[in-house]
C-alpha cells in the first residue's frame, strides 16, 4: 500500500507537467504575436493611435444667366464640441455652461454629440454664424472650455434674398435615404449637402472634395496633435439660364396677381406659379412658385418649429415647386391641344362652322352650358378658340370620341402632356392624360363606373374633367407651337465653370418630341390664338401692347375651391422667342387675373413699360 506521501507525490508531478505544457503554449503564442504577426499587430496599434477626418470643400457659386450671383458662401465663425467632451468627469457641467455662452440648449448639444451619423471623432458643429462678442469670450475663456473650438466656417448666403427660391433650394444634413438612393461614395451621415432645386440636382458639381484631417489620438480618443492634412477643394460654379431681372418681375407679378384677385373677391387665392421658357431652347428664363420661404430658416438645421410651420396645411405648403410639382385642369388652356388634334386628325379645319344656343345636346340630355348661356351663334372654329366658345370643342371632343385610337390622348402626349418634361430639378410630376385603360384601372372596384363614354372625351376636350397638368408642361406646350411644333427639354443649367471661370461643360438644346405638327396647322393655330389677344378673351388685357402676342386665357373649375385663373401664350407670334404660362389657385377668371400679369412679364422680356392692365374675362 503506497503512503500519503508517495500519492501526493504523484499528483505534484501531474500538476507540475500541466504548468510546464501551460507555459509552452503561451510562449508558443507569443512567439508567434510578436514574430510572426508583429508587424500586423504593430499596424493596429497605429490605426488606433491614429484616426483620419475629413474637411469639408466650400461648396460652388450659383449664377444666374448674365453671371450674377444667385447663391454664394459667406464666411461665419462656428463652435465645434469634440465627442470626446463626453469622457470628461465634468463633461454635464462642461456642457450647461457651453449652452449658456452660445444660446443653445443642453438636449441639443448631447443630440449631436451621441449621434454616430457623422465620423466619431469628427467635432460636431453645435452652431455656426456665432456673433463675435461671444467667440471672443470663448478664445478668452479657452481653457475652461476643453474640446470646445471656434473655427472658420462658409454658409451659403443669398445676395437675392428668397428670389427663386425654389430653383435654386436648400442645404441640409443628408440623410441615410438620400446616401443610399443616391449612391454617393465620397459622402458620409452628417455631410452638408443640396436637399431640393439645383443645390439636390448638381450637389456632385457644387460639393467639391474633401480634405482630411490624420490625428493622433490618446487612449481615450482625445487628439494630441495633427500628423497630416489635405486641402480640400472648392466646388465648381454653375450658371443657370434663369435671367434675375425677369424672375424677380415674375415673382412680382404673381404677387401682384394674387392681390388682384383678392380685389375681385376671390380671398382663397393663396398660391400659383409662372413659367417663362426660351422657345428654341427650352431653356427656363423664370421660375416662381407661391407662397415661398427664405432658404436662410435651413443654414444651420432647421428648428421643429420653423419646419412644422413650414409644413403645415395652413401654409399652403411654401417648399412646393408649383411649377413642376402643381397638377391643375387646363382648362381653355387646353383648347389650343384640343384644336390642334382636331387640325391634325381632319375633324376640323379653320373655315368649319359651328352653331353655339349656350347649350349643347350633343350628347344627349342632360347636355351641357357653353359659358357664354346666350351663345355665341354661327361660329366658325378660329372664332371658337378667339372667344373660348365652349360647344365648339364638345363637338370637336364628340368627332374625337368617335374616332379610333383616342386621337385626343394620342395628341397630347405627343407633345409631352401625361409624361415627366425631363427637366433638370427635383420632384417633377407627370400631370395625367386619362384614357379608358386607366379609368378602367382606377375604378377597378367599381366596374359601374369604368367604362370610358363620350362625355368624358367631352370634358377633356375643354381641359377638365380628369386631366391634369403642370405649368411647365403647358408652358412646354405653347413654346413648341411658336417652334415648328418641336418640344425642347426644359432646363436650368446653362454652363458648369472651371476653376478659371471658363465653361468645362454648357447644356446643348434638346428636341424631347417632335409630333409632326403641319405647318398648315400651326399657321391656323397662331391665328387663332393672335386673335385672343386682339379681340377675344384676352384683347383687354393686351390693348395696346406693341408686341403681337399668341395666347389662351382658362378658368379651371375644381370641386370644392374657387375656379383656377390661367393664360398661357408665346410671343411675338410672328418671330416667337419667350412662352409665358401664369396659373393662379382659386384666383378666379383667366384675363382679369393670369392675364394682367402675363403682360407684366412679357413687358420685362421686350424691355416694354409696365402698366397695371384691369381687364374682365367671363370666358371658361
Amino acid at each position: 500500500m503506497s503512503t500519503f506521501r508517495q500519492q501526493l507525490k504523484g499528483r505534484f508531478a501531474t500538476l507540475g507537467l500541466i504548468v510546464v505544457v501551460l507555459l509552452g503554449v503561451l510562449l508558443v503564442r507569443l512567439w508567434s504575436m510578436q514574430v510572426l504577426s508583429g508587424d500586423t499587430f504593430a499596424a493596429q496599434a497605429e490605426e488606433n493611435r491614429i484616426r483620419q477626418v475629413s474637411i469639408d470643400a466650400s461648396r460652388g457659386r450659383i449664377l444666374d444667366a448674365k453671371g450674377r450671383p444667385l447663391v454664394t458662401n459667406r464666411p461665419v465663425m462656428a463652435v465645434t464640441v469634440a465627442p470626446s467632451i463626453l469622457a470628461r468627469e465634468n463633461s454635464d457641467a462642461l456642457i450647461s455652461r457651453l449652452s449658456t455662452v452660445i444660446d443653445v440648449p443642453v438636449a441639443e448639444i448631447n443630440k449631436k454629440l451621441a449621434s454616430y451619423k457623422q465620423e466619431r471623432l469628427k467635432p460636431r458643429v453645435v452652431r455656426v454664424d456665432v456673433p463675435m462678442s461671444t467667440v471672443s469670450y470663448l478664445v478668452e475663456h479657452a481653457p475652461e472650455f476643453p474640446d470646445v473650438a471656434v473655427q472658420a466656417a462658409a454658409v451659403r448666403e443669398y445676395p437675392q434674398g428668397s428670389l427663386a427660391a425654389h430653383v435654386l433650394g436648400y442645404t441640409g444634413e443628408i440623410s441615410e435615404a438620400q446616401l443610399k438612393e443616391e449612391k454617393l461614395p465620397d459622402f458620409r451621415l452628417g455631410d452638408i449637402v443640396g436637399k431640393t432645386g439645383v443645390e439636390a440636382q448638381y450637389n456632385n458639381v457644387l460639393q467639391g472634395e474633401k480634405g482630411y484631417q490624420r490625428l493622433e489620438v490618446d487612449s481615450k480618443g482625445r487628439v494630441r496633435r495633427i500628423v497630416a492634412q489635405g486641402e480640400p477643394r472648392a466646388g465648381k460654379d454653375v450658371v443657370l439660364t434663369i435671367d434675375m431681372d425677369v424672375q424677380k418681375v415674375a415673382e412680382k407679378a404673381l404677387a401682384d396677381a394674387l392681390a388682384e384677385a383678392h380685389s375681385q373677391g376671390y380671398t382663397k387665392a393663396r398660391a400659383g406659379a409662372a413659367v417663362v421658357l426660351d422657345v428654341k431652347t427650352g431653356g427656363v428664363i423664370a421660375m416662381a412658385s407661391a407662397p415661398s420661404y427664405d432658404p436662410t430658416l435651413f443654414l444651420g438645421g432647421i428648428s421643429d418649429e420653423q419646419w412644422q410651420k413650414l409644413t403645415a396645411k395652413s401654409s399652403e405648403y411654401p417648399l412646393n415647386n408649383r411649377a413642376i410639382m402643381g397638377a391643375y385642369p387646363p382648362a381653355s388652356t387646353f383648347k389650343a391641344v384640343t384644336g390642334m388634334a382636331a387640325l391634325q386628325n381632319g375633324v376640323a379645319r379653320a373655315g368649319s362652322s359651328y352653331d353655339c344656343s349656350g347649350f349643347w345636346l350633343g350628347m344627349g340630355k342632360p347636355g351641357k352650358w357653353c359659358w357664354k348661356h346666350s351663345g355665341h351663334g354661327g361660329i366658325s372654329f378660329t372664332g371658337g378658340i378667339v372667344q373660348s366658345c365652349d360647344t365648339v370643342f364638345y363637338e370637336i371632343g364628340k368627332k374625337l370620341f368617335e374616332m379610333k385610337g383616342e386621337p385626343l390622348q394620342a395628341f397630347a402626349r405627343s407633345v409631352g402632356l401625361g409624361a415627366d418634361t425631363g427637366i433638370d430639378l427635383p420632384g417633377e410630376v407627370s400631370g395625367r392624360v386619362p384614357d379608358a385603360a386607366w379609368k378602367r384601372k382606377y375604378n377597378k372596384f367599381y366596374p359601374e363606373a369604368a367604362a370610358w363614354l363620350g362625355g368624358d372625351t367631352v370634358n377633356m376636350a375643354i381641359g377638365q374633367g380628369d386631366l391634369l397638368v403642370t405649368p411647365l408642361q403647358l408652358a412646354s406646350v405653347y413654346a413648341a407651337y411658336g417652334n415648328s411644333g418641336k418640344v425642347m427639354k426644359p432646363h436650368v443649367l446653362k454652363s458648369v465653370l472651371g476653376a478659371d471661370s471658363q465653361p468645362t461643360l454648357q447644356v446643348d438644346p434638346v428636341v424631347m418630341h417632335d409630333p409632326g405638327i403641319k405647318p398648315a396647322n400651326l399657321a391656323t393655330m397662331k391665328h387663332a390664338l393672335v386673335g385672343v389677344t386682339e379681340g377675344g378673351t384676352a384683347a383687354g388685357v393686351f390693348r395696346g401692347f406693341p408686341y403681337t402676342v399668341a395666347g389662351k386665357t382658362g378658368t379651371a373649375q375644381v370641386t370644392k375651391k374657387d375656379d383656377f385663373a390661367w393664360f398661357a401664350c408665346y410671343a411675338p407670334a410672328e418671330s416667337p422667342r419667350y412662352a409665358v404660362v401664369v396659373v393662379v389657385e382659386q384666383g378666379g377668371h383667366g384675363g382679369s387675373v393670369a392675364g394682367p400679369a402675363a403682360r407684366q412679364i412679357l413687358s420685362k422680356l421686350f424691355n416694354v413699360k409696365w402698366h397695371p392692365v384691369h381687364a374682365v374675362d367671363l370666358s371658361r
